[in-house]
């Protein structure tokens, strides 16, 4: 066992405090009290550990964000840390859920390793260089957001003005169940199809109308035939509505479209595709309007590089790095898109996300904080 990882295995238990913490902190994204009040907490351990620099932005409708900064002036490329402190969890649950730990080590708690379990690590890595005189003088930031958990509306603008200037982001949600690291996500576009046609009576002039549901349905089934399921291109109709009575022809109807796909190329052909519908009723009128987009974390050339540096520094140290993907998307699919070097799942190893399960593989926890140290103190640029 290398230096670096007998040092955090013996942090183990204070690992465990740490997250018992901070999953006393409920923070559902939308109770902006409650996530300010983590926000606090984070906010002093930053401030604690020598951050040269923390920059608030405030919110009105989430929590308050935090830009912390160390070696800010030194030269070269920041290793930004990219977390967020929301849960999905309502207030109260803590309550019908405590934190529990079972006898094959796993912990369990709303929020344990989405992404709390993620936050942990990086104040451990963060605390354990101070502790062993190790620090890099080199710019490390921590971006903390407040809104992931809603599609980080709020912080998408941050990310992409903040996460453009560094030369490599650290994503800290979870990694897959077995501990690998997620080196491709699948990108999403959600859209929606509004049709407006033209009402009458159903019974005594239907052939007046123009019926908003038929062209709408018609639709659904060109709209289906995008699928390429061989490429990882989904694209599936997830909620229609149409119509206001029984006994009127439907003016309007609406379809809700979730597309998810592995490269840019994909999303630009679906998306190509869906902005030349055009309608099969005489009279019939389309408008797609584009709801929520994250583009790809592709496993591209830059992917490939960033993680076998990764893979590296982990054998260094003693540690085997895995890779594998996910088809559901995270705030690393932004920077990933705009061709930052992005690596996301350095979280902890666990399982049940948003659901009643949710838990960390307390061994993992300090497996991955020496990852972290190691990566921040040997990473190449």
């Amino acid at each position: 066992m290398s230096d670096l990882l007998n040092y955090f295995t013996g942090q183990k238990q204070a690992m465990v405090d740490l997250l018992t913490e901070m999953i006393g902190y409920e923070t559902p994204t939308r109770q902006k009290k409650h996530v300010d009040q983590l926000g606090a907490f984070m906010e002093g351990h930053f401030r604690a550990m020598g951050a040269s620099s923390v920059t608030r932005y405030e919110q009105t409708e989430v929590g308050d964000m935090l830009l912390a900064k160390w070696h800010e002036d030194a030269p070269g490329q920041p290793i930004m840390f990219l977390i967020h402190i929301d849960t999905v969890w309502p207030l109260g649950t803590l309550a019908e859920r405590p934190v529990t730990i079972d006898a094959e080590g796993k912990l369990f708690g709303p929020g344990a390793v989405d992404m709390k379990g993620g936050v942990t690590i990086v104040l451990t890595a963060l605390r354990g260089l101070v502790e062993r005189g190790e620090f890099p003088e080199r710019p490390i930031w921590v971006f903390m957001t407040s809104d992931e958990e809603i599609g980080s509306a709020y912080s998408m603008p941050l990310i992409k003005e903040i996460g453009k200037q560094a030369g490599l982001v650290l994503v800290m949600e979870p990694g897959t169940k077995e501990g690998a690291l997620k080196t491709w996500r699948k990108g999403m576009s959600t859209y929606k199809l509004h049709v407006t046609g033209r009402p009458a009576h159903a019974g005594n002039a239907p052939e007046q109308g123009i019926n908003a549901v038929v062209e709408i349905a018609q639709q659904i089934a060109k709209i289906n035939k995008l699928n390429d399921l061989k490429r990882g291109t989904s694209v599936s109709v997830t909620m229609v509505e149409g119509g206001s009575a029984m006994n009127v022809i439907p003016e309007r109807a609406n379809a809700t479209i979730d597309t998810r796909f592995l490269t840019q190329l994909e999303m630009d052909r679906v998306q190509e595709t869906l902005n030349q519908l055009t309608p099969f009723l005489p009279g019939a009128a389309l408008h797609l309007e584009i709801v929520h987009q994250r583009g790809p974390m592709e496993h591209n050339d830059q992917m490939k590089a960033t993680f076998a540096q990764a893979k590296d520094i982990g054998e260094r140290y003693g540690l085997t790095v895995r890779e594998d993907g996910s088809g559901g998307g995270s705030d690393g699919n932004i920077t990933a898109s705009m061709g930052v070097p992005t690596l996301d799942g350095l979280g902890p190893q666990g399982d049940g996300l948003h659901a009643l399960h949710e838990h960390v593989v307390i061994n993992s926890l300090p497996t991955r904080a020496a990852l972290m140290a190691g990566i921040l103190k040997d990473w190449q640029f």
